[in-house]
């Protein structure tokens, strides 16, 4: 092979043991493997192997005999590559499914948190890998590499599942292929915090201190108010409106659930009559812009928590404080949903809480109940000293 001596242009020579098996070389003096065959359609195609020295002659035609016993059988080893180049990999389709379906179908809370996952943890690990490529392996290690962040780490996989099933859609993948669906997900720690009693009233009392000595504004104590007052979530209450507010509701057009409609107490009545309106600005809670809301309330709520006592207790702790305040007072489940705008009573279930007192009390009164029925009295001890 080395011995042929390069031309003026391209020379093409054919095996003489294996039909359609040649070698290219090139006036450079490079030499290149490749098999010529017919398509279906009767088309000339030729499919390069590699180079010499990185193949050898017999490497090469072993290579050769099984492209051309696939081409004999109507395959077409040429089409294939050049699909191949052109296919989608999962970096084409986190732009596409940003761009078309996350930026056209979720909340800008949900497309926020959908672009920091595939920009931290989807784009580096699979970018490369193409789409109809990408296998329950690929998924399971990623899942077990955010081992550490369980939470994290589900709600991933949730994304990509998402994704690999509008991937179907579009034609990118076989239908009924996504390798992300049934992964078992991570043992999740429960993240729901109540506030007791004694909470409530220290909260508040934190919240008439810091709106007495100035370090927190009016329109921030206000917020942390309307959200316990309400069960509102926070995005509803800080980018709320003052034309969304009637004498007895706040109108929501468009929540996280669509369109809402939130009874307004005559507490939380009371909280928005002392929000002072600044002319030009539409929105209740106001931070420094002239023209927009608050852009952060997670900052001065650190802030109040910190100084309340109630570490690791989150903005939205207090929609949850709400359900569980509501049960307590026997609300029932199914008007509970609807005041807090869940789609179905699974999710209002989850968010409510009866304290121990409650269950306590509740246990207490079913077996009084019991015992009546059955004639039954408890015991009193008589032998001295502590029940243990």
């Amino acid at each position: 092979m080395e011995a042929v001596p390069p031309g003026q242009g391209e020379d093409v020579y054919f095996d003489t043991d294996l039909n359609r098996f040649g070698l290219r070389v090139y006036p450079s003096g490079r030499r290149s493997y490749f098999v010529q065959y017919r398509n279906r359609s009767g088309r000339t195609r030729k499919y390069g192997i590699g180079p010499h020295g990185v193949f050898t002659v017999d490497e090469a035609r072993k290579e050769a005999r099984s492209l051309l016993a696939d081409a004999d059988r109507g395959g077409d080893p040429a089409a294939e590559r050049r699909r191949l180049r052109k296919a989608p990999t999962m970096a084409d389709l986190c732009d596409r499914f940003l761009a078309e379906y996350a930026n056209e179908h979720c909340k800008p809370t949900t497309f926020r948190d959908y672009r920091s996952y595939i920009r931290r943890l989807i784009r580096p690990e699979l970018g490369a890998i193409l789409v109809e490529e990408v296998t329950r392996a690929d998924i399971l290690r990623l899942h077990h590499a955010l081992r550490k962040t369980p939470y994290q780490a589900n709600r991933t996989v949730a994304m990509l599942s998402k994704m690999l099933n509008t991937a179907e859609d579009w034609g990118w993948r076989a239908a009924g292929t996504n390798p992300a669906r049934r992964i078992k997900k991570n043992r999740e720690t429960d993240r729901r915090r109540y506030l007791t009693s004694e909470e409530q009233t220290q909260l508040g009392q934190v919240l008439r201190d810091c709106l007495g000595d100035g370090s927190e504004s009016v329109y921030v104590v206000s917020a942390i108010l309307l959200l316990m007052l309400t069960g509102c979530r926070p995005d509803e209450i800080r980018t709320l409106r003052w034309d969304y507010i009637t004498r007895h509701h706040l109108e929501l057009p468009d929540s996280k659930t669509g369109r809402r409609r939130i009874p307004l107490p005559r507490e939380a009545r009371a909280v928005l009559d002392r929000i002072p309106q600044c002319p030009g600005n539409p929105y209740v809670i106001l931070g420094n812009a002239p023209d927009r809301p608050i852009v952060n309330l997670q900052k001065p709520w650190r802030r109040i928590r910190d100084r309340a006592g109630l570490a690791h207790l989150r903005l939205h702790d207090l929609r949850h404080t709400y359900a569980s305040v509501a049960m307590q007072q026997g609300v029932d489940p199914f008007t509970l949903k609807d005041i807090l705008g869940h789609k179905n009573l699974a999710t209002t279930l989850r968010y409510a809480h009866l304290d121990d007192d409650a269950i306590q009390r509740a246990a207490g009164s079913v077996a009084a109940s019991l015992g009546s029925a059955i004639a039954w009295e408890v015991p009193i001890p008589t032998v001295s000293g502590a029940i243990k």
